[in-house]
């Protein structure tokens, strides 16, 4: 007889935890991404226990009434197989739906491939996949000239181009994540108006770019060579949608190798997005 799941919402401690089972699962999340990813919405994130043990963990994070996310859909390898990842996945499925509208929602996810025909028999559909690359650094880049450090720019000013490319509004994640700790920030600005940012961040290995947004090529490269400057020798991890017609480009420019794949599916409705300017996602497990 299955042992009763108890389900409840995260703490920012459960959230750490969290995240501390997607590295062991080799997602290599950034070792400080718990308070970014709480404050965004901290109901979103739920735990499962059996007898008073964290087993399971799902997040099913609302930016707003009409967009949610979800992420970090962790069993435990030894309590796998047992029917506790569908009842997490069915209590945050039911609360999302609470809390999106009816006629605006949309919800989306990253899936790994072999994970798709799953979720497109429960109202996924695939829209584009995230090819995710390392780059091992060189310390020849020297910071450009072109980029101002992003905590010069006003923040109402990358809440407007962030939603303009991410797809909501989404003000509550951005503060924390680009003020991450031992992370940094940089945009580049003309006319007093943001034409691109980048945040790069501390991993469990190396450190990940994300998300890179750019109106162009030329813009998304000054990011690229000042966030990664700051990553001295060490690895740094990228997410490019494989619809970006700049990322044969990157590939060859900077010899990026490609480690994983992933699918980004949306369910209702599909967030759309201009692709070409968006050269890295911002993280997998939120969107």
């Amino acid at each position: 007889m299955i042992n009763a799941l108890k389900i409840r919402q995260m703490t920012l401690e459960d959230v750490q935890l969290a995240l501390n089972w997607a590295a062991a699962e080799g997602w290599n999340p950034g070792i400080n991404d718990a308070t970014a990813f709480h404050a965004t919405d901290p109901t979103g994130f739920l735990i499962g226990e059996v007898n008073n043990e964290p087993i399971a963990c799902i997040s099913a994070v609302c930016y707003d009434a009409t967009f949610g996310f979800i992420g970090l859909f962790i069993v435990k390898n030894e309590w796998r197989k047992q029917g506790y990842g569908t009842q997490i996945w069915q209590a945050a499925w039911q609360q999302l739906n609470l809390k999106l509208e009816e006629n605006k929602r949309s919800v989306a996810l990253d899936a790994v491939v072999e994970r798709e025909a799953t979720y497109r028999k429960i109202g996924f559909t695939p829209a584009y996949r995230h090819i995710c690359h390392v780059y091992e650094t060189t310390n020849s880049h020297v910071l450009p000239t072109d980029v101002v450090p992003l905590v010069d720019v006003p923040l109402t000013e990358v809440i407007r181009y962030d939603a303009e490319l991410f797809g909501v509004s989404r003000p509550q994640f951005l503060q924390p994540w680009i003020n991450v700790q031992e992370g940094t920030a940089y945009g580049v600005v003309n006319a007093g108006k943001l034409k691109g940012y980048g945040v790069i961040r501390p991993c469990h290995q190396g450190f990940k770019i994300g998300p890179l947004f750019a109106d162009n090529r030329e813009i998304a490269e000054c990011l690229f060579q000042a966030l990664t400057s700051h990553a001295a020798s060490q690895p740094v991890f990228i997410d490019i949608p494989d619809a970006n017609s700049a990322i044969a480009f990157f590939t060859r420019r900077y010899n990026l190798q490609q480690s994983f794949t992933y699918i980004r599916m949306y369910c209702y409705r599909t967030l759309i997005t201009d692709l070409n300017r968006i050269f890295g996602a911002t993280t997998l497990s939120l969107g």
